[in-house]
């Protein structure tokens, strides 16, 4: 079974366009979604995903409808995996459902992965350089050493309590 998603990102927008394509591809039933790509709590598509079974696909007008990042988009359609569900963009023309469609996801998730690593490399580099500079990571201590030590003669006073 064909089931569509289409989301619009306010309550303004008219999803018509992504409903009219999504019939003609053939979706039996069609979830909108009324909500910015940002927000994770999307009641639709979750209701969308619980309501498919085993062999059917999700089908959406285009990829930014389903995700906003490759790192989102990659989790939603691995989810879509574990449960044998497939996936299908009409205007990317990827359909996870055929040995084509996931080789190009499998692409993306490589390039995704790649990127991840790219930005951890670069991270532990900054922190090593910033380190060898004499910079030290975390936020700035609240207390001055003579705090710390008026304190700690506060609290090893018997008499004063806490």
């Amino acid at each position: 079974m064909l089931v569509g998603y289409a989301r619009v990102s306010t309550q303004d927008q008219n999803p018509d366009l992504q409903l009219d394509a999504l019939k003609k591809a053939g979706c039996e039933k069609v979830y909108i979604e009324k909500a910015s790509g940002a927000q994770r709590d999307r009641p639709e598509l979750k209701a969308a995903i619980d309501y498919m079974r085993a062999g059917d696909t999700l089908v959406v007008w285009k990829l930014d409808r389903l995700a906003r990042s490759i790192k989102q988009l990659i989790e939603t359609i691995e989810g879509l995996e574990q449960r044998d569900i497939g996936f299908k963009s009409l205007t990317e023309t990827i359909d996870t459902t055929t040995s084509g469609g996931r080789l190009i996801f499998h692409i993306f998730a490589g390039l995704a992965e790649f990127e991840r690593s790219i930005i951890r490399e670069r991270t532990k580099a900054g922190l090593a350089s910033a380190r060898a500079r004499g910079r030290l990571g975390g936020r700035p201590k609240k207390l001055s050493e003579t705090d710390i030590e008026a304190a700690k003669a506060l609290l090893s006073n018997p008499k004063i309590t806490v």
